[in-house]
């Protein structure tokens, strides 16, 4: 889902980058609004930025200059909150860019809104609201897993398609990753489900 220099138009690729400053920002003050409340997920929240990064870099090729590879957004987002979650994924998505030059630099903006932003932001306002309803974390954090990659595909989809003139990146890109997203949110509720039994602590976000 990484998306190369290039493939997005000039004013695509800075609307989402404005957007994506704003979302960044907002995550920021909220932050340093609650920061005392934090520092227990700090080190949960270095933990799932690593095991992100890694799960990232492992991706498949598709056609229209992308990629096919799990984002972590609803996981980061289930339990570190999405302020921090955000701010996790926009970490590991700069990093990647800058040393891996894995997604352009023009494109960063883009990057960080689809996995970033609408990545955490799906998979926890799914999670959450599942979770109210059917009490369950692993039907909720499936749910999200699945929804998460699929809405950040789509969304990615509408960038390229808008870019490109063309509703073809738009097809691709949302089915592909609805398929993979079955495994995302396979991973993400086994994930959620084990650490809940172990820490009392993720259940504040539910």
């Amino acid at each position: 889902m990484h998306i190369p220099d290039g493939y997005l138009s000039p004013i695509t690729a800075g609307i989402t980058l404005l957007i994506t400053l704003g979302f960044l920002v907002a995550s920021i003050r909220k932050i340093s609004s609650v920061r005392e409340s934090l520092a227990e997920e700090m080190s949960l929240f270095t933990a799932i930025s690593a095991g992100i990064f890694v799960a990232q870099m492992i991706a498949w090729p598709l056609p229209g200059g992308t990629s096919l590879h799990l984002i972590g957004g609803a996981l980061a987002g289930i339990l570190i909150g999405p302020w921090l979650g955000i701010l996790s994924m926009s970490l590991v998505l700069l990093i990647q860019c800058l040393v891996f030059h894995d997604g352009g630099l023009t494109a960063i903006g883009a990057n960080i809104l689809n996995m970033g932003v609408v990545g955490v932001l799906v998979g926890y306002a799914v999670f959450k609201a599942t979770y109210r309803i059917s009490k369950k974390v692993w039907l909720s954090s499936f749910l999200a897993g699945w929804l998460s990659l699929t809405l950040a595909g789509l969304t990615c989809g509408i960038e390229l398609g808008v870019s490109w003139n063309s509703v073809l990146p738009i097809y691709v890109m949302t089915s592909w990753h609805a398929i993979l997203g079955l495994i995302e949110g396979l991973i993400t509720s086994s994930v959620v489900s084990y650490l809940t039994l172990k820490s009392s602590r993720i259940g504040r976000w539910f």
